[in-house]
């Protein structure tokens, strides 16, 4: 590193999970950095999750950053991201309420940040069963679908980015300055994705470092019924689908926004499906969630046409 370490965690009715995971992050960053800053900006949800924010942050003497509303992720990130650099930070750790990651992991990713101070990097996600959950992933440039980055075929034509997932970032002051930041009309998802994207236009590159291991325990935040059921949140659902259309808007050319817009049915079920078939004889959310998702999708791709 070459400063002080921080570690940003963008809260929203997630309190007890910050108990769980955000103390072990603070032991293990310490260990790097003993005068790690531990930075937590609580998302506005209510009055008694503001409160178990308030308490579980004097507890541990972490600093709270109250915003009045809820500002999403992409805008909790910057939030933090501003505090902690005020604060005298040269590297951030951006990290999910709901992962933790350990002292050999932290090095490893302030040695690969340190070679290239312009470099994004993250580490290999796995959930709490120990099955991977986030080891690259291709965005495909023809339609906005996703792909494994193992799932890669020598020769392939078809044009793709990588991105790295937000769950768990190393961000140094550097790439924070090449970029601006996250993008907070996104409010939820594809943030990291438009991230990623905008670091290597800006001359910065990304590191996925297999040897760096963090763990994340998806249900802890977006399954509706995490012992039971795939289904997620219909806030997932919506936010995938509408995002989408805002990254290709934001990015692409005229044929490419054209081509993701034709692709929007198709890919809006494919989300859906995500949380499986039987969800939907449960409950009406992810069918209203596909319904709100593909209106908004499509205004968004005619806004190009307006511009």
């Amino acid at each position: 590193m070459h400063g002080r370490l921080a570690v940003v965690v963008v809260n929203y009715a997630s309190a007890g999970l910050l108990e769980r995971n955000l103390v072990v992050v603070e032991r293990e960053a310490r260990e790097i950095d003993p005068e790690t800053i531990i930075i937590v900006v609580d998302n506005w949800s209510g009055t008694d999750e503001r409160h178990a924010a308030r308490t579980v942050s004097a507890t541990h003497g972490w600093t709270l950053v109250e915003p009045e509303s809820n500002s999403g992720f992409g805008g909790g990130v910057n939030t933090g991201m501003a505090r902690a650099l005020a604060e005298g930070a040269s590297d951030v750790v951006v990290i999910n309420p709901d992962a933790h990651i350990d002292r050999d992991s932290l090095r490893i990713l302030a040695a690969t940040t340190a070679a290239s101070r312009t470099t994004l990097a993250s580490p290999v996600i796995s959930d709490s069963d120990g099955r991977t959950w986030f080891a690259g992933i291709d965005l495909l440039l023809n339609d906005g679908t996703m792909r494994a980055r193992r799932k890669r075929v020598d020769g392939d034509a078809q044009p793709f980015e990588p991105w790295l997932s937000g769950a768990c970032l190393w961000i140094t002051r550097e790439v924070w300055e090449l970029t601006g930041g996250f993008d907070d009309d996104y409010f939820l998802y594809w943030e990291d994705v438009d991230f990623s994207r905008r670091v290597v236009s800006a001359g910065g590159t990304l590191a996925l470092v297999e040897d760096a291991k963090a763990v994340h325990d998806e249900g802890g935040t977006q399954r509706t019924e995490p012992q039971v059921s795939r289904a997620k949140s219909e806030g997932y659902y919506f936010y995938n689908i509408r995002n989408r259309m805002l990254f290709a808007v934001r990015h692409l050319d005229d044929a490419g926004v054209e081509r993701w817009r034709r692709e929007i049915p198709r890919t809006a079920r494919e989300i859906i499906l995500r949380g499986g078939r039987k969800q939907l004889l449960r409950s009406v959310a992810p069918t209203r969630a596909y319904i709100r998702g593909v209106r908004e999708a499509r205004r968004i791709a005619r806004t190009r046409d307006t511009d």
